[in-house]
């Protein structure tokens, strides 16, 4: 059983959605949501990179739909910002170049319900997958990840909705919060660390406060001291950036994309993957469970296992690990519990978050690719739906 440190300082990064990374694994996401809106039954495997004014889209889709691949990067571009051309990469000026092909039968056959050696549709991958929760934030959310993300995300907001003041801003952003620990528990941020992209008449000491008003912000003052430290473009300045500075890949911000580094990360990304990839469903399904768990005040803390072989329906297994912290006096005592209340089968993770369905429930792919996938009640995965169900299990 794991042990919870005394006391030690913790750090977590985001970067934002103009990172050249997050602008991939967004025109990635934006494709399969276009692929999944009038065939939900799409297999899409899209992979995006991006450098100096260039897009290439490739990988394997099957679908039914009609999806202009060009002008959906295009479009995601410019939603992030980058219109200006000066600066080596914009929606208009930037080439794209499409390499799509047909995903591989022999993979179909092992996802398609009925047609691989077993019956029911079965893993599209190999692997393990990891959900993790704690009680440390409203959000059941990592504290050092979870603020990382909302510096940026206001960040962002002020860089798009109030140029005038603002305009000095372009899109390409990272940030960096450290926050000490004792006993398992936040008490104190210790240090943040934010670097912006700039046109290069911005004033530093402005970046500068405008980075502290924010921190003071989405932080709460509980955490915030006089003492802490921040770094604001340490560089000196930021200036080139995006993907004319840095070559963009989708899938390369995993850790950014889950906890923070806290927990254990199974190594699959997610944008641009279909839910039959369960590198992607089964990652929801088990931050659904660690959630439902801490909720249900089970643990203050929980890390979820799932393990699949490529083509076959159930799990191969199921660990959870409370970090010392369960009600119960033997952490695999829930792995009976979680076996009758979620289902964890492909299908029926697909089924119980409704996972080729993301329009009609009010949110998308999109959405997940910067900023988190966990952590933003938008999503079905974040649900707390199961936490009666699992006490009736437990009585």
């Amino acid at each position: 059983m794991s042990k919870i440190h005394a006391e030690h300082v913790f750090t977590s990064e985001s970067v934002s959605e103009g990172h050249p990374d997050k602008v991939c694994d967004q025109v990635s996401d934006a494709i399969l949501d276009a692929c999944l809106k009038d065939d939900p039954q799409s297999r899409v495997a899209c992979e995006t990179l991006t450098t100096t004014d260039l897009i290439v889209v490739s990988g394997e889709i099957t679908t039914n739909s009609k999806v202009d691949f060009e002008g959906i990067a295009r479009k995601v571009v410019t939603d992030i910002g980058y219109v200006d051309p000066d600066i080596g990469f914009s929606a208009e000026n930037c080439k794209v170049m499409i390499c799509i092909h047909k995903q591989s039968a022999d993979i179909a056959q092992g996802v398609d319900e009925g047609a691989g050696l077993h019956k029911e549709q079965g893993a599209g991958d190999q692997g393990m997958m990891f959900g993790y929760a704690s009680n440390e934030t409203e959000e059941l959310m990592p504290a050092p990840i979870l603020y990382s993300h909302k510096i940026l995300q206001e960040l962002a907001k002020v860089r798009k909705e109030d140029r005038d003041t603002y305009g000095y801003l372009e899109p390409d952003s990272k940030s960096q919060v450290s926050i000490r620990y004792i006993g398992g528990k936040p008490v104190k941020v210790e240090t943040i660390v934010v670097s912006h992209q700039h046109k290069a008449e911005m004033k530093l000491e402005n970046l500068e406060k405008l980075v502290k008003d924010i921190s003071e912000k989405v932080i709460p003052a509980s955490l915030m001291n006089d003492d802490v430290v921040y770094h604001v473009n340490p560089t000196g300045q930021f200036i080139v950036g995006g993907p004319h500075g840095d070559t963009g890949l989708t899938g390369r911000k995993i850790i950014v994309d889950t906890y923070g580094g806290v927990g254990s990360h199974g190594g699959g990304a997610f944008s641009g993957k279909d839910p039959s990839k369960v590198d992607r469903s089964a990652a929801y399904m088990a931050r659904y469970i660690a959630k439902n768990i801490v909720a249900a005040q089970l643990a203050e803390k929980c890390e979820v296992q799932l393990a699949y072989a490529i083509g076959v329906p159930e799990p191969l297994s199921i660990n959870v690990d409370t970090y010392g912290t369960g009600k119960l006096d033997n952490d695999a005592d829930l792995e009976a519990v979680i076996r009758k209340v979620f289902d964890t089968t492909p299908y029926g993770i697909v089924t119980t978050l409704d996972l080729k369905n993301p329009a009609k429930n009010g949110w998308s792919y999109q959405d997940t690719a910067a900023y988190g996938h966990f952590g933003r009640n938008a999503f079905p995965w974040e649900k707390t739906d199961k936490v009666e169900a699992l006490k009736a299990e437990l009585a």
